[in-house]
């Protein structure tokens, strides 16, 4: 049976971290480490990914449900809207949201703006904070433009501590700068488990997860996998162990796919 990592017992000694790895903003060793359902105690995250595939994306609505999930928990059902905003390049990268694609709870609620530049982005993200009647905001932007600076970040992060709305930068194939948000990932494709009953069909959408900064837990990997009903968070393999399903589709080579 599949169960979310625990929370750390709290007076548990922190073991030491992997190279690479440093102690989140303000964490101690009474500090937990992330997991599933914490999500709510950040209002504003950036999620590193490349442009080949969508997982950048895919991971920022799986944590917008997961917090979503938490929330209505306690409460009725938010059905409010929620705010996709691009710029032109990360348009142009990973193309528009595609409707049926998404969970079919948020398909009817999916307000999507794309902005043609930068700074306009950063304007709807930041109006979309400031709206009480959004859901959640998921933004993506292409490379380090000059206008998403620290001040910038520091903005957003401002409006959604001020607002309480949670914001999910997607940063595609940008290099890690200078942010104010309180959790970073970097985000890339793993292998999806096997389907139970058809081998050949498409796996539950699956993500190695390397949360390296965090303003109130310590930074750790994870493979993270949606499956609908609930975020499950395991401990990431090494590369080296990852399984390996096989080739889905036969290389071509230089012969036309109509060869067969």
């Amino acid at each position: 049976m599949i169960v979310n990592v625990p929370v750390r017992d709290p007076v548990a000694p922190i073991p030491v971290l992997p190279p690479g790895l440093v102690r989140g903003i303000g964490a101690s060793a009474r500090t937990p480490r992330w997991q599933p359902g914490l999500t709510l105690d950040c209002q504003h995250a950036e999620l590193f990914a490349t442009a080949r595939d969508a997982c950048g994306a895919g991971m920022a609505l799986a944590l917008a449900r997961d917090a979503l999930r938490q929330q209505q928990a306690a409460e009725v059902p938010d059905r409010r809207p929620f705010l996709w905003v691009q710029d032109k390049a990360a348009l142009r990268l990973s193309g528009r949201p595609y409707l049926p694609g998404l969970p079919s709870d948020l398909r009817h609620r999916l307000i999507h703006v794309a902005a043609p530049t930068p700074e306009d982005a950063l304007f709807a993200l930041e109006e979309g904070l400031r709206c009480r009647d959004l859901a959640f905001v998921i933004g993506e932007m292409a490379g380090n433009p000059r206008a998403l600076d620290f001040t910038a970040s520091r903005r957003l992060s401002l409006a959604a501590e001020k607002h309480g709305v949670p914001l999910w930068l997607v940063r595609l194939d940008a290099r890690h700068d200078l942010g104010a948000a309180r959790m970073r990932w970097d985000v890339a494709p793993a292998p999806s488990p096997r389907p139970r009953w058809n081998a050949h069909a498409p796996g539950t959408a699956t993500w190695r997860a390397d949360l390296f900064r965090a303003h109130t837990f310590h930074p750790g990997q994870w493979t993270l996998r949606d499956d609908d009903a609930l975020l499950v968070a395991e401990p990431a393999l090494p590369e080296h162990l990852t399984p390996d399903h096989g080739d889905l589709v036969h290389k071509s080579g230089d012969r036309s796919l109509a060869t067969g």
